[in-house]
């Protein structure tokens, strides 16, 4: 089995598992610009946390880019190649956040979005 099947199929596990359960609602962490004596300007930097629906999140410190994944391991792999050639500081917040920007990561987590919200409007009959 790849990859990519056993991420879609975990991923329409977790819209199923999301429409009977509701996730404590605490607001969204708002991401801080990187302390420029903590980590110089020049290094490319991401964050990298889960989201109030237990996704993974990377996004890049300055906001260009960002995007959804069901696997650490990818959020990681998707911030090493938009620094490429070079590496980047991974910061790992300890709160959720939220995706602020256009996801350029896994395209199928919007259609299980999609699908999380349409199972829970069926089940709400």
């Amino acid at each position: 089995m790849t990859l990519q099947i056993c991420e879609e199929a975990a991923m329409a596990a977790i819209a199923l598992q999301a429409v009977h359960r509701q996730p404590p609602q605490r607001p969204a962490a708002e991401l801080e610009p990187l302390d420029p004596d903590v980590i110089s300007e020049a290094i490319p930097a991401f964050f990298i946390g889960r989201n109030a629906a237990g996704l993974w999140v990377a996004r890049e410190a300055r906001g260009r880019i960002g995007g959804l994944f069901l696997f650490k391991s990818s959020a990681v792999e998707f911030a090493n190649r938009q620094s490429a050639p070079a590496r980047c500081a991974l910061v790992f917040p300890s709160e959720i956040f939220e995706l602020d920007v256009a996801n350029r990561g896994n395209p199928l987590i919007v259609l299980a979005g999609r699908a999380r919200r349409m199972l829970a409007r069926i089940v709400a009959r």
